[in-house]
């Protein structure tokens, strides 16, 4: 079963590259695209932060010297994450040899030397997409300072059974080589993230604790005593890792050094545990030995810090940094270990977020944000966008609030090959975007200022998916969303995706700078103009303005231009996170014409636009729920019901629901809220566990489609040829020829009824060779 749901999930993966590969501009490959799928998923887990899809690769007479298909530099520059790729086009999960798996380390490791050497600084073309990274690791200061961890992963479609190495120390940095392949994806796909196991007692630890004596269902709490070398070990190998990754949006985890805590260790180390609070954190599961002196904890699964991240990195630093013997520090931990396996994540979550309600970010803004994010997706459930140019369907775009959305949206709603069809045709792929793309989208357009200090910029959006959207949640995404804001983030978005498309993939493309000259471009084309674009305009159009797209052009060029002219040491990824870079560009005018734009801005129809009503919105909601409800054959329900019955997947409440479901669809009666969501419920669990009821749903309604066009041919010609028909085939029985023979004498009229019948007879005369 696991197996075959692993080849499902290739499939789908595959399918999703090809699909993607349909909508993108020339210059994209299935290598990268795939990439790109593989780390969001990692990002979403909280394995991978700030990443970016490029590809270098050198060539010489040897073969290939150096490969990679991506990096990820943390803000901090604690962590540097590279990515090699082996990818697979083909329809059958293939198996990656050991020797093909070290000689794609080798190629990521010959680069990570080369440019922390600084021999690629005259090597490399400005318009190499890796040109950024190997100058910052070369000549940032602060690379030497704080990279503390490199993590070299192989992505591939494929399987990898054999061991690789674990670790190295290349160029003075310690290395950590991980694999990541169709199974771990498909494990990240499942379950969100793969969980961190740590085995004190394997690396020479065990940690002292007591158990709370109180007993309850959801948790038990334990409190511990953990040497700080433990946590400065743990940390090495897993660092922000050990962070919960959705806190770790909220409260902008840094990982950098806490001033007070490193004096207390240099200073005073046996004052460590009196003068600091220790760390909070959660685990699923704990193996307790009995020692000498009392329990230990000895192995821990799904270990996650959820306060104490700035403690333990400062730990860390100190004794890495200043190379100090940090034996006499010693760290309280409150360990709560969660009982409740279907809750986890939601009980992780609240802990995290009363564990740190003296941050900034308060519990009510986590809760207004979570519910807006809500309140999104119903919008996007239930607006449509106008035909575009050429096409006479409307579409959706669909917010993805929480990985795998999309795609389990696409499988519960294209139970068939035509109803998928019709599915992706409403919903495309390329129309579908998460927190972090709305982040990017509206970050992008409008700066925004908290007092004096400047909070929302190009500048911000550089820095990264998880920053950026830490941005927009405490700062961006205030308000409750409704169909005007829908709209107005729709054509942001396509106004972003825009401006990339006129940018260009290579070879064909202004530059290397994407992912910086265009949210600077939109920044300072929203600043000039007031921000007076009609958004409304592009929402109506479902594209932007060929004068727009001119102007775009226009900026990018000039934008691109600016920074690789004024950034310090060519740093140009660097420089476009500072402040100063957006402050410095949006004083520029650049001598462009903004007045061509005048029929591109606000006009008095935008701002006379209506919000539509909570319950006008649940109202569409509730007509879109069962819409899908009747587009389920009432033979397929009958189907559902004998498999929920036979299967046991089904309660006889279900049953008996889905029996009463059938018979409301095939007799078009009303159906009640509580048998609108009973029904939905019912629908994810044959689709999830049964696909296969739904095979022959387009047959039930083509041949409802064949009966219909029966009737509405019916007519008296037609049923007196029946009648000259049967005369001499005699397949109907007495009761049915005499119905039609009263109907073609004018003895009967043809009423609704009649018409029924006559139209089962005239079908029941066509299996035995009538033709009208």
């Amino acid at each position: 079963m696991l197996q075959s749901e692993q080849n499902r999930f290739f499939t789908d993966l595959q399918e999703e590259v090809k699909a993607i590969l349909l909508t993108e501009e020339d210059g994209s490959n299935p290598e990268q695209i795939f990439t790109d799928i593989a780390l969001s998923y990692l990002a979403d887990a909280g394995e991978t932060e700030n990443y970016r899809v490029c590809f270098s690769e050198k060539l010489s007479k040897r073969g290939v010297e150096h490969k990679i298909n991506g990096y990820a530099l943390y803000e901090n520059y604690e962590t540097l994450d590279l990515f090699i790729t082996i990818y697979n086009s083909g329809d059958s999960i293939e198996l990656i040899k050991k020797n093909d798996a070290d000689r794609a380390l080798e190629r990521t490791i010959k680069f990570f030397r080369n440019a922390a050497y600084g021999d690629y600084i005259n090597e490399l073309e400005e318009s190499s997409e890796v040109y950024d990274l190997a100058h910052t690791l070369a000549k940032v200061k602060e690379v030497k300072d704080f990279l503390t961890r490199v993590n070299i992963f192989i992505i591939t479609n494929g399987e990898v059974k054999s061991d690789i190495k674990q670790s190295d120390k290349i160029a003075g940095y310690q290395v950590y080589y991980r694999v990541i392949d169709i199974n771990y994806l498909y494990n990240l796909s499942d379950k969100s993230r793969i969980p961190i196991e740590i085995n004190f007692k394997e690396i020479g630890y065990q940690i002292p604790c007591i158990a709370n004596p109180s007993e309850n269902e959801d948790y038990q709490s334990w409190l511990a005593i953990m040497p700080g070398s433990a946590l400065a070990e743990i940390y090495e190998q897993f660092g922000p890792r050990l962070l919960e990754q959705n806190v770790r949006s909220f409260l902008q985890f840094t990982g950098k050094i806490n001033k007070g805590i490193r004096k207390t260790i240099l200073d005073e180390q046996h004052m460590f545990m009196a003068f600091n609070n220790g760390i909070a954190a959660t685990a699923e599961d704990l193996d307790i030995t009995h020692g000498s002196e009392g329990l230990l904890i000895s192995k821990v699964k799904d270990f996650q810090i959820v306060n104490g991240g700035q403690t333990t990195a400062s730990i860390f630093h100190t004794w890495k940094k200043d190379k100090v013997d940090i034996s006499n520090v010693y760290v309280p931990v409150k360990l709560t270990l969660v009982k409740d396996k279907e809750n986890f994540g939601e009980i992780v979550g609240r802990i995290a977020e009363y564990a740190n309600t003296q941050n900034r970010v308060s519990a009510s803004d986590l809760s207004s944000n979570r519910e807006n994010h809500v309140l999104l997706e119903k919008l996007s459930r239930t607006i449509w966008a106008s035909p575009k140019e050429g096409e006479t369907h409307q579409t959706r775009w669909f917010f993805e609030r929480s990985r795998g959305q999309y795609r389990n949206e696409r499988a519960r709603a294209g139970i068939t090959p035509s109803r998928k069809k019709q599915y992706d045709k409403q919903n495309p792929r390329h129309q579908m975007f998460t927190k972090e793309l709305l982040a990017k989208y509206i970050n992008s357009y409008r700066e925004k200022y908290f007092g004096k200090k400047l909070v929302i910029g190009p500048h911000i959006v550089v820095r990264g998916s998880q920053k950026n959207y830490a941005q927009f949640l405490n700062h961006n995404f205030g308000y409750r969303p409704n169909n005007v804001w829908f709209e107005d983030i729709i054509a942001l978005a396509i106004l972003f995706k825009s401006s990339e498309k006129i940018y260009g993939v290579k070879p064909n493309a202004i530059g290397d700078m994407r992912y910086i000259t265009v949210p600077y471009t939109i920044a300072w084309l929203g600043h000039k103009l007031d921000y007076k674009i009609s958004l409304y305009n592009i929402w109506k159009n479902q594209k932007i303005s060929e004068t727009l797209a001119s102007i775009l052009q226009e900026v990018m060029l000039k934008i691109e231009e600016f920074i690789k002219e004024n950034a310090p040491g060519f740093l140009y990824g660097e420089w476009a996170k500072k402040e100063d870079c957006w402050n410095l560009i949006k004083e520029q005018d650049f001598s462009l014409q903004l007045s061509k734009l005048n029929g591109d801005l606000i006009s008095a129809e935008e701002i006379s636009r209506k919000p539509i009503s909570d319950a006008e919105t649940e109202g569409l909601e509730i007509k879109a729920s069962l819409e899908r409800l009747r587009s389920v054959h009432f033979k397929t329900w009958k189907k559902i019901e004998f498999w929920g019955k036979e299967s046991k997947k089904l309660s006889q409440y279900q049953v008996d629901m889905a029996s009463t479901l059938g018979n409301r669809i095939r007799l078009n009666r009303t159906i009640s809220a509580i048998e609108r969501k009973q029904g939905l419920t019912i629908l994810d669990l044959a689709v999830e566990n049964s696909p296969e009821v739904f095979y022959d749903l387009d047959d039930f309604f083509q041949n409802d489609e064949e009966g219909n066009k029966v009737e509405i041919e019916l007519n008296l010609d037609r049923i007196k040829k029946l009648v000259q028909w049967d005369r001499r085939h005699k397949r109907l029985k007495p009761y049915e020829f005499r119905l039609m023979y009263d109907i073609s004498e004018g003895n009967k009229v043809l009423t609704e009824r009649n018409k029924y019948l006559a139209s089962l007879n005239i079908k029941k005369a066509a299996k035995y060779g009538f033709r009208s």
